[in-house]
């Protein structure tokens, strides 16, 4: 058989360099090259991407499928030279959402055990010590998004004894310990959300959700771990909801512009734990085991048709 060529281009990242050689041990029947090294676009069938340049896809007239190297897809669906009807294919990692529980279960601590102020009475040499409300069952816990990441955040959440809820648009298969609220019960999925946390994707829909409005209907003192997309979350809104108490704290790891800007209002707000997107990161192995499966798999089903 011979090998099935792709293409590895992104406007950030130098993907050719970093999983080429991969492709050649892991999944040795593609071929992945830097544009550059491509001598026949038209023979292109696959590419790899992330945030692809806006003229990335009209070189290559015959592809067959996009990868993400990412859990997201927005960059490369909001490209304008993406061909209507091409299949996009987002990663979908086991490794990368036990990264995200993991994160996500930190910052439910940070915040529930308001470590902040723990940091800050260090610094200023102060032995405070907070004897109430440590129970996990003293904060109730609301996990918007329901997909591999938001069931692996609510479990381990579950695992530390936090009462966890869940939300989606459809009513997921069920998750023990977890209850869940579907389309038409936002309102009351956030009534009960002592601390939120998102993981949904972008969409039309969720573009602006986590607006004023929205975070009103959080109880006063909520907090917010927002590790969905960067455009779903209006930035001016989140800092008036701390200033004004409705929220005691904010995790940010996504934000609508990456590398978040110099002198943003989030850098030095104290109410504010920014990260630089780094809530789970993929394994380059995982990456390549993902195209392999998916481009093995359609060649099959081609032939076999």
């Amino acid at each position: 058989m011979s090998r099935i060529l792709g293409v590895a281009t992104c406007s950030q990242l130098k993907l050719a360099e970093r999983f080429g050689p991969l492709f050649e041990t892991l999944a040795p029947e593609l071929d992945l090259r830097a544009p550059d090294d491509i001598e026949r676009p038209e023979d292109v069938r696959f590419m790899l991407t992330f945030i692809p340049d806006a003229e990335a896809f009209h070189r290559y007239p015959n592809l067959e499928a996009v990868f993400s190297v990412g859990a997201g897809q927005d960059a490369i669906d909001r490209c304008p030279s993406l061909p209507q009807g091409l299949p996009v294919y987002r990663l979908e990692d086991p490794d990368q959402a036990l990264q995200m529980a993991g994160f996500c279960a930190f910052h439910v601590l940070w915040h529930h055990r308001e470590m902040a102020q723990v940091r800050t009475n260090q610094v200023s040499e102060v032995w405070a010590r907070k004897l109430t409300g440590l129970s996990p069952t003293a904060r109730r816990i609301g996990v918007m998004g329901f997909g591999l990441m938001g069931r692996a955040v609510a479990k381990g959440l579950v695992a530390l004894g936090y009462s966890v809820a869940g939300y989606s648009r459809r009513m997921p298969e069920a998750e023990p310990g977890v209850a869940h609220y579907t389309d038409g019960e936002m309102d009351a999925f956030l009534a009960q959300s002592d601390i939120l946390i998102n993981v949904l994707p972008l969409t039309p829909q969720t573009r602006g959700l986590i607006d004023a409005a929205f975070l009103a209907k959080l109880p006063r003192g909520a907090a917010l771990i927002h590790v969905g997309r960067g455009g779903q979350l209006i930035e001016p809104d989140l800092i008036t909801a701390l200033d004004s108490g409705q929220l005691s704290g904010a995790s940010v790891d996504v934000f609508e512009t990456e590398p978040l800007p110099a002198g943003h209002p989030f850098w030095a707000h104290e109410r504010v734990f920014v990260t630089p997107h780094v809530a789970c990161i993929p394994t380059p192995e995982a990456v390549v085991r993902n195209v392999r499966q998916r481009m093995l798999a359609e060649f099959q089903e081609k032939k076999s048709a």
